[in-house]
């Protein structure tokens, strides 16, 4: 008697604790696709929105489609187990591969999203009614529930702070799709007696396990084989932050920097992107002093700045240790940015900007915001008025800001909603375009507290800013000039909605 209790409280716990992996792994599914989705397709908000939207609409099918299930349920729940693993396990790697491949690649996302929702919302219901004539019906909702809800919790604080860093979402899903099968053996192993057909489910189960297993092992090696069919240069470094996905490529004489898959510079002309993003502003200024440098990590604007012999300190903050780290360590970056950011007078923050600027009490002769254009909500906050409000609060009276401001010529609307933006948040503005041969026309717009009639003072060895060469700069021809334009705050975003729409346009 105590032996047949001990073995029936035995069942329950196992299958309880089986709750909790489900859950936890259906959740991590379902972070691993959002977060796929956002890095390749950006748009975080609305990827998230719709990835969620889809996986618990597909949950509910899966939980109406168990009610056919209706004999063997042990099996189905072992079998429903593998297939949980192998779809979850492997679709981050199936996506990252097909990324470049296929036309129709969100019809494939969607597609993993709603077969592998589905398969999750199989699993509840079936450990209900296998549980159902064990344990009294109170106290089964009552604990399926609270293990379901505890491994929610838990995915949902590991993911962030330790898969992500740690792991990357590729060996995060394989680790995970190899949990759910591990779920299945367990299951599998002490129940033999009681399962119909045991030994082909055990089998199965052991080779879902090498396959999981061999994909967690080549993990970086299939990142390695899906980027070399995106970049037509070696990769040099590729490597996952927090943050981001940071590649480097060489070419036959280039390098470039590809953050989440988006060229940053070519080494051939980002001369032509940083002497336009500083010089039109700072050679303007009486004896600069304090500089400060939002984003940039790749040392490049720093190097522009150091021209400038009154320069006494440089504050870079920037989000991801992970670039800054990089060309400050690479012999080759380090020749790039010319040693900038190993200057004494560079100070380098690695933290959120948005953050930073509200405790600062210091001014600013000169302010350089060289940020990711805004194709998400996360990049869209540093372009609203509740931050260039803050930029406008440390700017010194005569000093004088520069924003990159996107392509005034592929984003025209986008380009003169930030230039809106700064006039709401109080700046006179100053809008100008140079020519990349990398990216196209591409936009600045400087912002003063009081107009300037400095003339410009260049430092001498500038390969494209000059006095004869600056002034055209200002000249905007019709298919680029000032739209009546809205400005963009937290609340609506107005900019990072104009900004997609725009350039998917211009891809189309």
């Amino acid at each position: 008697m105590t032996f047949a209790r001990d073995k029936a409280t035995s069942f329950q716990w196992l299958l309880l604790i089986s709750v909790f992996v489900v859950a936890t792994c259906g959740l991590i599914y379902e972070l691993v696709a959002g977060t796929l989705a956002s890095y390749l397709l950006g748009d975080s908000v609305t990827q998230f929105s719709t990835i969620i939207g889809t996986y618990l609409f597909a949950m509910g099918i899966g939980s109406y489609l168990s009610r056919f299930l209706k004999n063997n349920l042990l099996s189905w729940f072992i079998t429903i187990e593998l297939m949980v693993g192998m779809v979850g396990g492997f679709s981050a790697g199936v996506l990252f591969i097909l990324f470049e491949q296929v036309i129709y690649f969100r019809v494939i996302l969607y597609s993993l999203v709603i077969l592998t929702g589905t398969l999750v919302g199989l699993e509840l219901p079936l450990l209900m009614r296998i549980l159902k004539d064990r344990i009294e019906f109170s106290d089964l909702v009552s604990r399926i529930f609270t293990f379901d809800y505890i491994g929610a919790l838990f995915a949902s604080l590991l993911f962030p702070l330790i898969l992500i860093p740690y792991l990357g979402l590729l060996r995060t899903s394989f680790f995970f799709g190899f949990l759910n099968v591990s779920v299945a053996w367990v299951v599998a192993h002490r129940f033999q007696h009681d399962i119909k057909g045991y030994k082909k489910l055990k089998w199965s189960a052991v080779v879902c396990l090498a396959l999981l297993g061999t994909g967690f092992a080549l993990s970086e090696k299939l990142t390695a084989l899906s980027e070399t069919l995106t970049y037509p240069d070696k990769i040099v470094y590729a490597k996952s932050s927090p943050y981001q996905r940071i590649v480097l490529t060489r070419g036959t004489n280039d390098w470039r920097l590809f953050l989440n898959g988006n060229l940053q510079f070519s080494s051939l002309d980002e001369y032509r992107y940083h002497e336009a993003l500083i010089h039109p502003g700072l050679g303007r200024l009486d004896h600069p002093e304090n500089v400060l440098v939002l984003g940039g990590g790749d040392g490049m604007a720093v190097r522009e700045i150091l021209k400038y012999p009154s320069i006494k300190k440089i504050t870079l903050v920037d989000l991801d240790n992970a670039v800054t780290d990089l060309f400050r360590s690479n012999a080759s970056l380090r020749n790039l940015n010319q040693q900038s950011l190993l200057s004494p007078k560079i100070q380098v923050i690695n933290q959120d900007a948005f953050v930073w600027i509200r405790d600062q009490q210091e001014t600013f002769d000169f302010i350089t915001v060289d940020f990711p254009d805004p194709s998400n909500y996360s990049l869209g906050k540093l372009y609203t008025t509740t931050f260039y409000r803050e930029l406008y609060r440390i700017l010194s009276p005569a000093g004088c800001l520069v924003i990159q401001s996107t392509s005034p010529f592929v984003a025209r609307k986008s380009f003169w909603i930030v230039d809106a933006t700064l006039k709401k948040s109080g700046f006179l503005t100053q809008a100008y375009h140079c020519y990349v041969p990398s990216f196209g026309e591409w936009g600045f717009v400087l912002g003063f507290k009081q107009k300037l009639d400095v003339p410009y003072h260049f430092p001498a060895g500038l390969k494209f800013i000059s006095e004869s060469t600056v002034q055209p700069l200002y000249s905007f021809p019709p298919d680029m000039t000032v739209t009546e334009s809205a400005y963009n705050t937290l609340n609506n975003q107005v900019l990072v909605n104009t900004f997609e729409k725009e350039w998917a346009d211009y891809t189309r």
